[in-house]
């Protein structure tokens, strides 16, 4: 069997390339259209325009709830896994649920106030996405690293831990 028949795995992989195709499919409709510039575009430019902006804000919220789906199954994965005895365990999970919800939300914002409408509700939804988003994989991080030996292998700590890593150099980045 594969790895994505196995239960609800197939929803990490479909989050990633759903979103993923709402970001292409917007670009090449704003460059077939040319509404953007297709060697150097601004990001934000490229779903502000009809028909892309219709485009990316349902794929968008698609991605949304895929991401509430994702985020609640590794919230009953790691419940199931760990002793309920723990206190740490149950909290941390908890709060990575509502980190990651509210990272979910954040994209719905994103998908629904663009550019052209409300800047600022955009700019809003953009920080709860990437802001809250990375609290929720510093949340998973440190989930993983009191999970191991026993249920989780160091690599899976160390993966997550750059994967955080590199979202904070890309948040840092992205604020300069």
């Amino acid at each position: 069997m594969w790895w994505f028949q196995q239960g609800l795995c197939f929803l990490p992989a479909a989050l990633v390339i759903w979103t993923v195709a709402s970001f292409v499919f917007a670009y090449i409709t704003a460059v077939a259209l040319r509404h953007v510039d297709p060697l150097v575009p601004y990001i934000s430019d490229t779903g502000t325009m009809v028909p892309e902006r219709c485009v990316f804000g349902i794929m968008l919220d698609v991605s949304a709830f895929l991401g509430i789906a994702t985020v609640y199954v590794r919230y009953k994965q790691v419940e199931v896994l760990t002793n309920e005895e723990k206190p740490v365990f149950n909290r941390l999970n908890c709060l990575g649920l509502l980190l990651g919800w509210i990272s979910s939300f954040g994209m719905c914002v994103v998908a629904n106030f663009q550019k052209t409408t409300l800047f600022s509700m955009h700019l809003v939804g953009a920080i709860l996405t990437f802001g809250v988003g990375a609290l929720y994989i510093l949340v998973q991080t440190v989930l993983s690293l009191k999970m191991q030996p026993h249920i989780h292998s160091k690599a899976i700590y160390l993966s997550r831990l750059g994967i955080g890593l590199w979202t904070l150099g890309s948040i840092i980045s992205s604020i300069l």
